[in-house]
């Protein structure tokens, strides 16, 4: 349980504090300052699960003897992602719904910080909403639907700060992840299509962009 609660709400709550005793980032330093708490969070929590419920990686699908299976299954997983995103953006924007959010005079970070942002992102929310969260809620319920449900509603809600679009994108995005991480069980691959897709997108998009 002590495991769930950080899984599930030890990063949204975190991010509030953040901002609430620092304010919106106004720098690349405030940002990856936030960024790396978020990790230790992580951390923390692959601490408790060897440490103090003394499993195995494994237990949450995070598994290094099929690395290249896994990234196979990775990148067909991102691009799923990014078709569905691009379907998404012109089906939202066809009902008068933004995709995403941005407070006026909004800081924008450096491009490698928002990669970075993006990895941490692949990394923390694969970790805490998808393999941890699925597996233990699975084991103490016995029901595979809760499992996977629960943290999926928590997920697209923690990205209530990028409006009804996100919302609503965060679900049937994680609903796509959600479902792939409980047909293969392979954590890593899961890492590495949320991943990417958000590189795409928010890196090399702007990339393009610039060129």
């Amino acid at each position: 349980m002590v495991g769930l609660a950080i899984a599930l709400f030890a990063g949204p709550i975190f991010l509030a504090a953040y901002r609430a005793i620092g304010g919106e980032s106004r720098s690349d330093g405030q940002v990856m300052m936030r960024e790396l708490g978020v990790l230790l969070i992580v951390a923390l929590l692959l601490w408790l699960i060897k440490s103090w419920e003394s499993l195995p990686l494994g237990s949450i699908g995070l598994q290094a003897d099929r690395v290249g299976r896994s990234a196979l299954r990775g990148g067909l997983l991102a691009l799923l992602l990014l078709v569905v995103t691009v379907g998404l953006y012109f089906l939202l924007r066809g009902l008068g719904i933004h995709l995403g959010k941005e407070s006026p005079g909004a800081f924008h970070p450096s491009l490698p910080v928002v990669a970075f942002i993006m990895l941490r992102a692949g990394i923390a929310e694969e970790i805490c909403y998808r393999g941890y969260a699925i597996e233990r809620l699975q084991g103490l319920t016995g029901k595979a639907w809760l499992a996977g449900l629960l943290p999926l509603l928590v997920f697209a809600i923690a990205h209530y700060r990028q409006g009804m679009g996100g919302i609503i994108a965060a679900f049937v995005l994680g609903g796509i992840m959600t479902i792939f991480y409980m047909r293969y069980r392979d954590l890593v691959a899961n890492i590495v299509g949320h991943s990417v897709a958000d590189l795409v997108l928010n890196v090399g998009l702007p990339l393009a962009g610039a060129g």
